[in-house]
């Protein structure tokens, strides 16, 4: 045990870490020329196109020093807000964590929430300057930065290259010497944390787990705590580039077992295995419950595809914990599911991952967050609002209230007028503002986490040309003035457009929709009348016209009354067209209605 060391790797989105983690492979002799490619560790399609990682990856590595061998786990994290959750689950295997910092961008924002997560759990800080062979790096001001930020010593921070390989040796050696070993009792009853899981399609479902105490052996009877099932350990193994399987895997060590689950739910990430034979007492205590943020109805585009999508959102819970779904049904779309994700990004990538992995072609409604409810029968019980279609009626409702976050941004000086803007027009109040150094501000706002589900982080990054960055924590739920926008053509309500909205801006977002889907729906054989509207007052209307067929065109002189009379029962047509008509709504209608400021 004492020659095992567990670490993770936290960082801002695009500060290095994969390419770090490339370059400790390399040091460490784990990977051959002809494995050796690029962000190795971020092996999925999505990962690589968008240069971000979006699953933690755990792999082992051997190093000596001093004529011992090191056996060294390093698991990798995402660097974006909305996969906070899968850092929390790397942080809970970990003893220690290697901070990168860009020596050229400085700290961001998500390097202070991950930071802060780190501490939490008593791990030991490596800080690291990357990127200090670019022109534009300044390792002395951004030192300062990190000895400000942890409290650290000048010479505790390592600088590197992670593209040129500068700095590699050091870091491991810290890894060594700075990194407690795990800690743990190796002849007390088996207790492993399940850290992760993946699907395999031949061989069922591997957990990923950290063996807190005890040892596991190939073969043993095991069983999930929180779920009570018992299996056979029918291989354990380690991770290196590929499973390598063992005999047995002992105290503070990370590996894997396949036990020939199918079912999704009965593997959850935080439960703890123990033996059957001589099980431990209590579990060990997991990580937070993951809780979304984003509300969305995901639907199939064919209605028998429902239970294909079922089994889809299943296997991509096992990669993704913080993904939540519920089977809900809407007037327009028939069956789907209603789904949690920790926000648009994060939403985005399992739209994309539903297309790519599982061939589902899928229709996504507006998101929107979670709200409480008080109604005036029973004011002190809370009804929850997911969905537009819960709302309740407004005459039977107390007070309603919405959850609101801090949101943390840390900007250039010359962007803070337009950051400020944008924070207040989204009824954001400013709680704090801090110069970090002369021209680097830290600006606190509290904001209803409603108003950041659309576009506000593209819109954050267009005005500071990209260069702020941010963050946010819920800080509970506060009273608000929301109001029930429905989208009706030709009076038909379309509930899959439904939104709620704070009375402010009503108005201006229900006109906005109506503009933006007179655009995108085809023109018909008869008029469409798009109107928004707030219970049974319309407050905007867009009209559609209809595609005319010119029928007087046969008509060549003659009376004017023949023209009337063929006019006439043209109009009698499209009249009874409009009654049985129906309107196909185009999913990029369902997408536009996110980019309405565009």
């Amino acid at each position: 045990m004492k020659n095992i060391r567990n670490f993770c790797i936290i960082a801002h989105i695009d500060h290095g870490k994969s390419t770090l983690a490339d370059r400790l492979l390399d040091a460490t002799s784990s990977v051959t020329d002809r494995e050796k490619q690029d962000q190795l560790l971020d092996n999925m399609d999505l990962e690589r196109e968008r240069g971000i990682t979006i699953k933690s990856h755990a792999i082992q590595m051997y190093h000596e020093k001093n004529g011992e061998k090191y056996t060294i786990n390093l698991i990798d994290t995402p660097g974006h807000v909305d996969f906070s959750y899968e850092v929390s689950r790397s942080i809970a295997a970990c003893e220690g964590a290697l901070l990168i910092v860009d020596a050229a961008q400085g700290i961001q924002a998500q390097t202070i929430s991950n930071l802060y997560l780190a501490l939490e759990h008593d791990l030991e800080i490596i800080p690291i300057l990357n990127k200090i062979d670019l022109p534009s790096a300044n390792p002395e001001e951004i030192g300062d930065q990190i000895i400000d930020l942890i409290g650290c010593k000048r010479e505790d921070i390592l600088l590197a290259s992670a593209k040129t390989g500068k700095g590699v040796p050091e870091i491991l050696d810290a890894i060594i010497e700075r990194v407690p070993a795990p800690a743990g009792n190796p002849d007390g009853p088996l207790q492993a944390l399940i850290f992760d899981s993946h699907y395999n399609p031949f061989r069922g479902i591997e957990a990923i787990f950290k063996v807190v105490s005890g040892s596991i052996k190939k073969g043993e009877r095991v069983k999930f705590m929180s779920t009570g099932k018992q299996y056979d350990a029918d291989e354990i193994g380690i991770n290196l580039i590929k499973q390598f399987p063992t005999k047995e895997i002992k105290t503070g060590d990370v590996g894997y077992i396949i036990s020939g689950i199918k079912e999704a739910k009965e593997v959850k990430v935080g439960d703890t295995i123990t033996s059957v034979e001589h099980p431990a007492s209590e579990q060990i205590d997991g990580f937070e419950e993951v809780k979304p943020m984003v509300f969305a109805g995901i639907y199939p585009v064919e209605t028998e595809e429902f239970e294909e999508l079922r089994n889809s959102l299943e296997k991509l819970q096992l990669n993704d914990a913080s993904l939540t779904f519920e089977a809900e049904t809407s007037a327009a779309l028939g069956f789907g599911f209603r789904c949690g994700f920790l926000g648009m990004l994060h939403m985005e990538i399992i739209q994309e991952r539903l297309e790519r992995e599982f061939d589902m072609t899928v229709i996504t409604t507006v998101p929107n967050v979670s709200y409480k409810s008080y109604l005036k029968s029973d004011p002190e019980h809370t009804v929850w609002v997911q969905n537009p279609t819960d709302f309740p009626d407004p005459s039977q409702m107390e007070r309603m209230e919405e959850p609101f976050i801090r949101a943390q941004i840390i900007t250039s000086a010359d962007f803070v007028g337009p950051v400020m803007n944008l924070c207040i027009g989204k009824r954001g109040i400013l709680t704090n503002q801090t110069y970090l150094t002369s021209d680097r501000v830290e600006l606190s706002f509290d904001m209803p986490l409603a108003e950041i589900v659309f576009d506000f982080y593209d819109r954050l990054k267009t005005i500071s040309k990209g260069y702020a960055s941010f963050d946010y924590h819920p800080i509970g739920y506060r009273e608000s003035h929301l109001v029930k926008v429905d989208v009706m053509l030709n009076g038909d309500p379309i509930d899959a457009l439904s939104a709620l909205i704070h009375r402010d801006n009503a108005y201006d977002i229900g006109k906005k929709m109506c503009l933006k889907l007179k655009e995108l729906i085809p023109r018909q054989q008869f008029m469409i009348a798009i109107q928004a509207g707030i219970g049974n007052k319309i407050i905007a209307r867009e009209t559609l016209s209809a595609l005319r067929k010119d029928v007087t065109a046969k008509c060549y002189g003659g009376d004017i009354s023949r023209k009337r009379k063929l006019l006439e029962k043209q109009k009698a047509g499209k009249k009874r067209m409009r009654q049985l008509g129906n309107v196909e709504i185009p999913q990029s209608a369902f997408l536009a209605v996110l980019k309405l400021n565009d």
